[in-house]
């Protein structure tokens, strides 16, 4: 059966109509899939988000999951939603993750990014940076580990080489600057080494400031991090333009691209469909690999 791919359009004041567009007439999509367009494009006013250009993205996303859920469609890509629009009308979950999470039933679930010569899963996402420290555990780092070595084996990494990133500057400097890697950090690395044995090489914690570096030079597959911007903003320096949203642990692919709505240049003509390109194609794979 050939895989049949979903794709909504998000909030159709911002690009994702047209991105979604480009991205399939771009002949960068796999022919080998069937593509399923999923929502309303209510012409409304381009940059203009409204109540019911929410509710529209919210109906799709109810959709997607849904056929999904049948077996209907193989993978979910998304196109972006205007979260604080979303939120006005009731939408009860920080982003598009914990909602798929939500109506797969799947409390396993992570946050990873990926693009260029970098993969990154987070342990924690949309928190504030002050609850960070207080919400780590080893528990929660040995999980999002095992998701993310399990991504990294999908795609064909036999024995994924796995850094785990620091929470502190110098990633604590011997306790000095902050005690959370000997704490907790080194025991997660420790545990995640024996559930996987030679499965996987898995070291760290690495200071966060030179181990992004040495990931997108290939040292290394993929990138543990401990909150969200640690990982996105190496993510989208070095792959701007191809990043792609993935959610570890569903019962089926899910991604998107790695950039918001940007209501700004919505209508014009000249959004970029590179990172949904991107985005189409990793579903492929993935539901090529179900």
């Amino acid at each position: 059966m050939r895989p049949q791919i979903g794709i909504t359009l998000g909030d159709t004041a911002g690009i994702g109509p047209e991105i979604v567009r480009a991205a399939l007439a771009s002949g960068r999509a796999p022919d080998s899939c069937d593509y399923r367009i999923i929502g309303e494009d209510l012409g409304c006013t381009p940059g203009r988000p409204t109540a019911e250009t929410a509710r529209a993205a919210a109906r799709a996303l109810e959709e997607a999951a849904d056929l999904a859920n049948r077996g209907a469609i193989h993978a979910v890509v998304t196109g972006p939603i205007h979260k604080a629009r979303m939120y006005d009308i009731g939408f009860a979950f920080p982003g598009q993750t914990e909602f798929f999470a939500d109506r797969t039933g799947t409390s396993d679930f992570a946050m990873l990014l990926t693009g260029g010569g970098l993969t990154v899963a987070l342990v924690t996402t949309h928190i504030p940076l002050r609850e960070v420290a207080s919400l780590l555990t080893a528990d929660e780092i040995t999980r999002v580990g095992q998701l993310l070595l399990k991504f990294l084996r999908r795609r064909g990494a036999g024995s994924p080489r796995l850094a785990v990133a620091g929470l502190n500057p110098h990633a604590g400097e011997s306790g000095a600057l902050g005690d959370e890697e000997r704490r907790i950090i080194a025991p997660a690395v420790e545990r995640l080494r024996e559930i996987v044995g030679d499965a996987a090489v898995i070291d760290g914690p690495f200071s966060p400031d030179t181990i992004f570096h040495h990931a997108a030079a290939g040292d290394w597959d993929g990138v543990l991090c401990m909150y969200h911007d640690q990982g996105l903003i190496p993510l989208k320096l070095h792959a701007f333009h191809e990043g792609v949203n993935v959610t570890l642990g569903l019962p089926f692919p899910r991604t998107s691209p790695d950039h918001g709505t940007a209501f700004e240049i919505a209508g014009k003509d000249i959004a970029r469909p590179d990172s949904m390109i991107a985005a189409i194609n990793l579903a492929a794979e993935l539901a090529a690999k179900q």
